[in-house]
């Protein structure tokens, strides 16, 4: 009985959020990106797209998104938005995270991407245009395995920060007490690969088109690269979604090596009580510009 009424609810709000997208205006952008599908789908074979078509939007995302908070340390007026203000970014440690970076997305990740295709085809993933989720079923199915792979990363993550583990594997993470965007993947091979596998799970669960990989791709790079930016920028669109952590609560993790083990939600956190220390910075911060005021 549970489950059916379960099923109600969802086909009611399915229906629901439906009819409200028949009420909103034409996407301007859905001709001509419908076009270029086509297009794609026209002159490259479902290899190539799988496997070289990942690789182009995990990179060209990972690094336009990386855009802003790189730009951000030399605008003057941007530094009163970042988090700790005593350890501004150098180009050293930029320079080596890049290095690290290359070596992890073409010799660890290229490796995995290799077998997406693969994955689609034993699964019957479609590619075709016709077979493509509306917007807001592919919104859900990305919130879905953001839920999916925070629970994974927070259980995970904490085991990593382990006395007996640590200094083998996630101490390289956290190389740079003060992160910056670019930093968010720069991890000891092992933890890309035991940290990244909770990516897979919600493709795994949710995937009916080869549009989810990519959509989730970049959603998880936006939350990864804005938790790591350093910068806890006023009006962030990112905070409108429920129980987001955000950049200052990721921070304070690298100012102090513990708790707040959650990637994008603060839900796990909160349960297990290992954001105790982060509440109660907040709450000195807050006591502290009380004074400055008065």
């Amino acid at each position: 009985m549970a489950v059916n009424d379960s099923v109600n609810i969802l086909n009611s709000a399915y229906l629901a959020v439906e009819y409200i997208d028949s009420f909103l205006p034409d996407n301007p952008l859905q001709q001509p990106f419908k076009n270029a599908w086509n297009y794609m789908l026209d002159n490259y074979t479902k290899f190539q797209i799988a496997t070289w078509g990942s690789l182009i939007v995990h990179e060209a995302s990972y690094f336009l998104l990386c855009v802003p908070g790189f730009v951000f340390q030399f605008i003057p007026y941007m530094q009163k938005y970042k988090i700790q203000q005593d350890k501004p970014e150098t180009w050293e440690k930029q320079w080596k995270c890049f290095k690290t970076l290359l070596f992890n997305h073409f010799f660890i990740q290229l490796p995995l991407i290799c077998g997406t295709y693969y994955f689609t085809e034993y699964f019957n993933i479609p590619y075709e245009w016709e077979e493509m989720p509306r917007w807001y079923v592919l919104v859900a199915q990305c919130f879905g395995c953001a839920v999916i792979e925070d629970a994974w990363h927070y259980f995970l993550h904490r085991l990593l920060h382990h006395k007996r583990i640590y200094k083998y594997i996630h101490k390289v993470h956290h190389e740079f007490v003060a992160p910056f965007g670019m930093q968010a993947e720069y991890a000891h091979p092992l933890e890309t690969l035991i940290l990244g596998a909770g990516f897979f799970i919600g493709i795994v669960v949710f995937c009916n088109h080869v549009i989810l990989l990519w959509a989730w791709v970049i959603c998880r790079l936006m939350e990864t690269i804005d938790v790591h930016s350093g910068y806890d920028v006023p009006l962030n669109p990112l905070h409108l979604v429920p129980f987001y952590a955000g950049a200052r609560f990721h921070d304070f993790h690298h100012m102090n090596f513990i708790g707040n083990y959650a990637s994008t939600f603060t839900w796990w956190d909160r349960i297990f009580g290992t954001d105790s220390q982060f509440i109660a910075y907040k709450e000195k911060e807050k006591k502290q510009q009380l004074l400055t005021k008065k």
